[in-house]
């Protein structure tokens, strides 16, 4: 993309999250970034030699370089005049699973009539933002409700019921750091210890912790997904 000259010399007022994005807001407009699979953000002194996966620096008025990283290439970067929330990526996302607007009822409503299952609803961006595969997964056995059930289909109290397994389980992984799979790594370089306390996500054939039933793995939307034959129903 092509960042407009005009932003040189505007005034970072703001930095904050949409689902997967961060937002920068500056004094027209807003820069939209995406980290991708395994981009990262650094705050690096003038001078520091450039890596051969540095894409792009932003130089501070103090001296220091705000600098993009992405060894992947899977991140972007995006300018949209205010207000940000009006740009094509953000303009038709869904709620975000840890405010009150994601609730028992609003997922009830959503949930209503569809065929879709029950774990590829909740992954749905245009319905509730942030709840990725493991996450999902593990929502999902918290709340004991099959992955392939469709999720017009499932009661409503047992969709109250994963409302609550769902922010339980993203607040514990942010908690722990996040998950760290393969190269995954928070901001101070360390891993995501909440791959420690999975209950079923990567544990197919091996004995559920509640039940000590054989965990089975099928593939929904492309994605692998684990549950215990017992407990989730």
């Amino acid at each position: 993309m092509q960042i407009p000259e005009g932003v040189v010399g505007q005034t970072i007022y703001a930095v904050r999250r949409r689902a997967k994005y961060v937002l920068i807001e500056l004094d027209t407009g807003c820069l939209i970034l995406h980290l991708g699979m395994s981009g990262h953000i650094s705050i690096v002194n003038q001078g520091e030699s450039i890596g051969v996966h540095d894409h792009v620096d932003f130089v501070l008025d103090h001296g220091l370089i705000f600098r993009l990283t992405d060894p992947r290439r899977f991140g972007s970067l995006h300018w949209q005049p205010h207000p940000a929330e009006s740009h094509w990526l953000l303009a038709d996302l869904g709620v975000e699973p840890l405010s009150d607007a994601f609730s028992a009822a609003y997922l009830i409503d959503q949930c209503r009539g569809r065929k879709v299952a029950i774990k590829n609803r909740i992954m749905d961006a245009k319905v509730v933002v942030g709840v990725g595969n493991i996450y999902a997964n593990e929502a999902l056995f918290r709340a004991g409700i099959r992955p392939r059930r469709a999720a017009g289909r499932v009661r409503r109290d047992l969709i109250a019921r994963l409302v609550d397994a769902i922010k339980e389980t993203l607040e514990r992984a942010i908690d722990k750091g996040g998950t760290t799979i393969n190269d995954f790594a928070a901001t101070d370089g360390k891993p995501g210890y909440f791959s420690q306390e999975l209950s079923v996500y990567g544990r197919a054939g091996e004995p559920c912790l509640v039940c000590s039933s054989n965990l089975k793995e099928i593939r929904l939307g492309g994605r692998s997904t684990v549950y215990c034959p017992s407990c989730q129903a």
